[in-house]
């Protein structure tokens, strides 16, 4: 039995893999913003523990993984969940919108992150999968600040496998492509400014005609293989419009790098540092 702690476990992709991990025997310490063992089916005994969480508070998340490790010993695997979603062109954003989603989605992880990093390594061992976005392939028009907090969390996390890696704790970023949980019904957007009233139009009747979303649990089936193996990639892709996608971006950067090769190469040429002889 591994013990999991999960943020933003009390709906959507969260609730799901809190589900699959309770319902394989598993004990999960759910936390959320507002959470009760209520939220749960009823018969997991002493295996959930609820917490209320706000992951922007740092302090408050040191507090709340301290009180998770003396109710039940030890984490295993770490689930950074919690996110929100802003959408809206970057002209519009305020100052406030911006910072607002960074608060959760980059610097939540992050004190989670640092906070349950020294009981992993205390074990030498441990799986922290931060949970990001096909936002994360590429910046869309609309939802930029979402993919800059993505990415940023992306950046962070492929640092941290690095250095967790020495202590046998293992670090994944998964990548979900679209799933029907509460994140599209708790949306904030931007005052939208009528310049770009036509842009929004033509990405109505493109999202009309190709969205895909799934049920949550086909995510939590793949994040319990995830866990499962004894070789995680850093890296995973959920669904085939995003693993497709994730093709063709990279596929188009390597085409654009390579028709700009001799620039890139142009730029640069060894020599010594100013001020020194030779």
């Amino acid at each position: 039995m591994r013990t999991w702690f999960i943020t933003g476990a009390s709906r959507g992709l969260g609730r799901a893999f809190a589900d699959a991990a309770l319902d394989r025997g598993d004990r999960v310490v759910a936390a959320a913003r507002t959470v009760t063992r209520d939220d749960f089916d009823a018969g997991h005994g002493d295996r959930l523990l609820t917490l209320t969480l706000d992951v922007t508070d740092r302090a408050a998340v040191l507090a709340a993984v301290a009180t998770a490790v003396d109710h039940v010993g030890r984490l295993d695997i770490v689930v950074n969940n919690a996110g929100t979603m802003s959408m809206g062109m970057i002209e519009e954003f305020t100052e406030a919108e911006a910072r607002a989603q960074f608060e959760v989605n980059l610097f939540g992880s992050l004190w989670v992150s640092q906070a349950v990093l020294p009981h992993l390594r205390a074990h030498r061992s441990g799986h922290l999968v931060q949970i990001s976005s096909i936002a994360a392939l590429g910046g869309f028009p609309s939802t930029g600040l979402y993919s800059a907090s993505k990415f940023a969390l992306e950046g962070m996390s492929e640092a941290l496998a690095a250095e967790a890696a020495a202590f046998g704790v293992k670090v994944s970023i998964v990548q979900p492509g679209g799933y029907w949980t509460d994140l599209y019904r708790n949306i904030s957007a931007t005052t939208p400014m009528d310049a770009y009233a036509p842009l929004r139009a033509e990405l109505e009747r493109q999202w009309a005609e190709g969205s895909v979303d799934s049920e949550p649990r086909l995510a939590a089936e793949a994040l319990l293989r995830l866990v499962d193996s004894d070789d995680p990639p850093l890296r995973l892709l959920l669904g085939s419009m995003v693993y497709d996608l994730a093709f063709d971006i990279t596929r188009r950067r390597m085409d654009t790098w390579a028709g700009w090769e001799r620039v890139s190469r142009a730029a640069e040429h060894a020599t010594p540092a100013p001020g020194t002889a030779g």
